[in-house]
């Protein structure tokens, strides 16, 4: 039996997953939107067959029970499908000293933003080879440096940034695509998530959801191993190479203590 081929996407129900759906299915793509909030994935399913397009498959799935890729394998197979791409969108990240944080809340950021992304990226490699497709990690600027403040989000970043560009090499002679986007802050449900009332980051820095989409989007289709949105963020991640460690440090620990006291005072 031939199984239709589809983009998953996962993290689909808010931000950049909602973008990422709706350019993959405008260039016509087939589409399984897997998230928790089945509601959501509805919703955005029929606005994306109201343009027009094939309405996208809903997977209602807790990524962080264990075996969630062989459920939505299993998902896929009973209703004709297999994945061409995988949209490793789902994340969370949390502010706050790594001591002072709950220590259970971390470790599930931990599973989900590096052991669910690992084991999606190579759960459906051979019919990703089948239909030469790929795989898209969505990351973040934080990937690129230490981040005291939010040490466990960062250090999570810096794992999908390392995982994903040497599976672009692994993977690259099977004809399968790899790209990790590193996007710096989004206005998305991300702050409130992680914490905080007030924008991750200057206002600079900041790009729409549709845009962080559009270019991991392309990025991936020209096969670009990392994209970084903006011409200001990939200057950044250009002299966070030269500049000193420890003045990197020093640097984003000034901007979390601002922030941590600066929510203390809202508090009071």
């Amino acid at each position: 039996m031939s199984l239709t081929p589809v983009t998953v996407i996962t993290g689909a129900s808010a931000g950049i997953g909602v973008a990422l759906a709706h350019i993959f299915a405008r260039n016509g793509f087939a589409l399984a939107l897997v998230a928790r909030r089945e509601d959501r994935l509805n919703a955005l399913a029929d606005a994306i067959a109201a343009t027009g397009a094939v309405r996208p498959l809903v997977i209602p799935c807790d990524l962080f029970k264990p075996g969630a890729a062989q459920a939505i394998g299993a998902a896929l197979t009973a209703q004709g499908a297999e994945p061409q791409y995988v949209v490793n969108n789902a994340g969370f990240g949390l502010v706050g000293l790594a001591a002072s944080r709950d220590r259970e809340e971390q470790l599930s950021m931990i599973d989900l933003n590096v052991r669910v992304l690992t084991e999606l990226s190579l759960a459906f490699v051979p019919s990703l080879t089948r239909h030469k497709g790929g795989i898209l990690n969505v990351g973040s600027m934080a990937g690129f440096l230490p981040g005291p403040g939010m040490s466990v989000y960062y250090a999570t970043k810096a794992y999908v940034l390392s995982f994903s560009e040497a599976l672009h090499s692994e993977l690259k002679p099977k004809g399968i695509r790899v790209t990790v986007l590193c996007p710096g802050p989004v206005p998305t449900e991300f702050a409130a998530r992680a914490g905080v009332s007030e924008g991750l980051a200057p206002g600079l820095l900041t790009q729409s959801a549709e845009t962080v989409a559009a270019a991991g989007y392309n990025g991936l289709m020209r096969g670009k191993r990392t994209v970084v949105p903006g011409l200001i963020n990939k200057l950044i991640t250009v002299m966070i190479r030269i500049v000193p460690r420890r003045l990197i440090l020093r640097a984003v620990d000034a901007r979390q203590s601002r922030r941590r006291v600066n929510e203390a005072a809202k508090q009071n």
